[in-house]
């Protein structure tokens, strides 16, 4: 892992950098690069100006590792909104949560609760919820969660990262459930002995993973989107998966609001399916770090955003 993605991690860590960044309007102004406002109504807004252009959308709300039973509910409560609000499209937004919004570190069962509830409106309003995968250490109870919603076929999807050595093993428990899977890389600062930290290594595990998880699902009611901005190796999948009879109808992309915007609109007119994951929420800090970190081209997004 290069010294500056360690640092920018590290950094989105630290409270101490977080209270003072989030006040700084420099600051803010690089921010508005990867998110169109702070307000779900401009995450809204962006979402109609992309369907538009053939693009659907994934809102979330920023936050997580809330330290209140209350705040839990009121993060469910939000989504459970949303998702009535955005009923008349038909799953064109969907919805991505993390658990630790929705209480994980307080009590799991009620994490689970809130998050059946989400599913359930999702399902009776035709939409979709994703889970947001976090640290490690969260991993086995995100599973477990995912497996609690989509009891009954519930429209619940969950991230996978395939720079984790145990993605593969996780992927393959999942696999009787017809998941939907949101494939990325990985954000956090994970250790040599759990995770891959050369970017090749992480390539191929990726190319392997999206591969192997298409041709062996195929004519099953999977789903796989593609979480990574890196379009050389998206179409190296595609490349792999059409022999199979595969086609670019066959998985979503999805990318980052904000991020290679072109190659979004150039991917959605080529035939792709493209999903632009829209955040909001005034607990930008940690997130927008691990955004620098995930690609040494966003620090030059944001100097850049900077310049007059």
């Amino acid at each position: 892992m290069g010294l500056l993605r360690r640092a920018l991690l590290a950094a989105s860590q630290s409270r101490w950098l977080r209270e003072r960044a989030m006040r700084r309007e420099f600051v803010r102004r690089a921010v508005s690069r990867f998110m169109p406002g702070e307000e779900v109504g401009d995450a809204l807004e962006a979402a109609a100006r992309l369907r538009s252009s053939g693009m659907d959308a994934v809102l979330t709300r920023l936050g997580e590792n809330v330290t209140d039973e209350s705040e839990a509910d009121a993060v469910a409560a939000h989504y459970l909104d949303l998702l009535s609000r955005v009923a008349a499209e038909r799953g064109a937004v969907e919805i991505s949560v993390k658990p630790t919004q929705l209480g994980l570190d307080l009590d799991e069962g009620r994490c689970g609760a809130r998050l059946r509830t989400l599913a359930e409106r999702a399902q009776a309003t035709g939409n979709f919820v994703w889970i947001d995968m976090e640290q490690t250490t969260y991993a086995d109870a995100t599973l477990r969660l995912c497996r609690l919603a989509r009891e009954g076929g519930r429209p619940v999807g969950v991230c996978l990262q395939a720079y984790l050595r145990r993605t593969a093993a996780d992927l393959e428990r999942l696999r009787p459930l017809d998941p939907a899977i949101r494939l990325v890389k990985g954000a956090y600062d994970e250790p040599a002995a759990i995770a891959y930290r050369d970017k090749r290594q992480v390539d191929a595990s990726y190319l392997g993973l999206a591969v192997s998880f298409l041709k062996e699902g195929r004519g099953r009611p999977i789903r796989l989107g593609l979480g990574t901005h890196d379009v050389a190796l998206i179409e190296q999948i595609a490349a792999q998966v059409a022999p199979a009879g595969i086609g670019r109808e066959g998985f979503e992309i999805e990318m980052l609001y904000g991020i290679r915007t072109g190659e979004q609109f150039r991917l959605a007119k080529a035939g792709y399916r493209v999903q632009v994951l829209i955040a909001y929420g005034d607990a930008w800090y940690p997130w927008y770090m691990r955004r620098l970190a995930e690609r040494p081209a966003n620090v030059t997004f944001a100097i850049r955003s900077l310049l007059p």
